[in-house]
């Protein structure tokens, strides 16, 4: 039996199959689907790496490769490709297999989406980040000039493969990156989780195969678990956003540029997050500092002027009402009640948003409280 995670949602469920060799599994389930033509979409990087590798189990494929990096995720883009894959003669009975990181996931599977207005998709995640987070729950996007993954739609694929071998290639920083998805399932959910980390964090970084199979593993199960029961992010789901309208200021004042990865903005954004937590009284200073201290244990910056010297204030809040969390003009945030559990918090007033980005641009870190 493989080691997987379920993700039920009726007809729509699927198999996340996290193992060292995950991808031996993909015969068996292209063989029981009998597809009539299969797309490969993936990236410059992982096509030079990997994709000798995915052909040796794809042989007839019909291949397309992207650009690297977030620009990629472009109406442009996307109608060259889907005019590609058109002219190719698809059908209803036919499979785009999204090969790579988070962008090339949100990518296909939104091409995915709307061709023929829906055919099958499957992920093969070939980053921690992807494997954890965004290859899991259906969210596929594009980003517009107004901002990130605003154009996009909830599309569930057939099968998650999560193939640790791909994993050997991938630099520490993005390593590390992909880390900050993980890092939050404990800081949101599992206290207990957050202390396994704690323990066993170098190991992750130090490529442990087995770590490495556990801690995806259980991040796959909390977030199937959430989206089985939220999928399109009325309730529950929302949770799964901590750090990420913080961090998402960051990212698009640097462009989506590699000035900052998308995990090192999360990280950045679950400090400023428990922060804004500690301002409400909500958890302790010490929590906050645990919570800190793990996250530059690990390599992460928690303080935005390590980046930069000087952020412009005023940027940084255009980006934030930019945000799909601002309803009516009115900030929603997830902050933490205790480390093992958050909330959802609306209505909070933009002053206590420029109060923790004052304390964070403005203040040096030793004359904080």
């Amino acid at each position: 039996m493989p080691n997987k995670v379920s993700l039920s949602l009726g007809e729509r469920s699927y198999d996340i199959v996290i193992e060292k060799n995950a991808l031996d599994f993909l015969p068996q389930f292209l063989a029981e689907k009998k597809y009539s033509k299969i797309f490969v979409i993936t990236d410059e990087n992982v096509a030079n790496l990997h994709l000798s590798r995915l052909c040796g189990v794809l042989h007839n494929a019909e291949k397309i490769i992207l650009p690297c990096g977030e620009k990629t995720k472009s109406f442009a883009l996307l109608e060259k490709t889907c005019e590609e894959i058109l002219s190719k003669g698809i059908d209803r009975r036919s499979l785009i297999v999204a090969f790579g990181g988070g962008v090339v996931g949100d990518f296909a599977g939104f091409a995915a989406s709307i061709l023929l207005r829906g055919i099958d998709f499957i992920q093969i995640p070939t980053t921690l980040l992807a494997m954890v987070d965004s290859s899991v729950g259906g969210k596929t996007a594009i980003n517009s000039h107004v901002g990130k993954n605003l154009v996009g739609s909830f599309y569930q694929p057939k099968l998650v493969l999560c193939d640790i071998e791909f994993l050997k290639t991938l630099p520490l920083r993005e390593l590390r990156s992909g880390y900050a998805e993980v890092v939050k399932y404990g800081f949101i959910r599992d206290e207990k989780f957050f202390e396994f980390l704690e323990k066993n964090h170098q190991k992750i970084f130090s490529f442990d195969e087995e770590i490495l199979q556990t801690i995806i593993t259980n991040s796959c199960r909390f977030k199937a678990e959430i989206v089985g029961r939220d999928e399109r992010e009325s309730s529950e789901r929302a949770l799964l956003n901590f750090g990420h309208t913080f961090g998402h200021i960051f990212e698009t004042e640097c462009g989506y540029s590699d000035e900052i990865l998308h995990g090192e903005a999360v990280a950045l954004g679950m400090v400023m997050a428990a922060k804004m937590s500690q301002n409400f009284g909500m958890i302790l200073r010490d929590d906050f500092v645990r919570i800190v201290s793990h996250l530059e244990n690990c390599g992460f910056i928690t303080d935005p002027k390590n980046l930069r010297k000087n952020w412009n204030k005023e940027n940084l809040t255009c980006h934030l009402f930019k945000d799909k969390k601002v309803e009516d003009q009115k900030l929603t945030f997830i902050l933490l009640e205790r480390i093992g559990k958050a909330v959802v918090r609306k209505g909070v007033e933009l002053k206590e948003f420029k109060k923790v980005l004052r304390e964070f641009v403005d203040i040096p870190r030793d004359q904080r409280c």
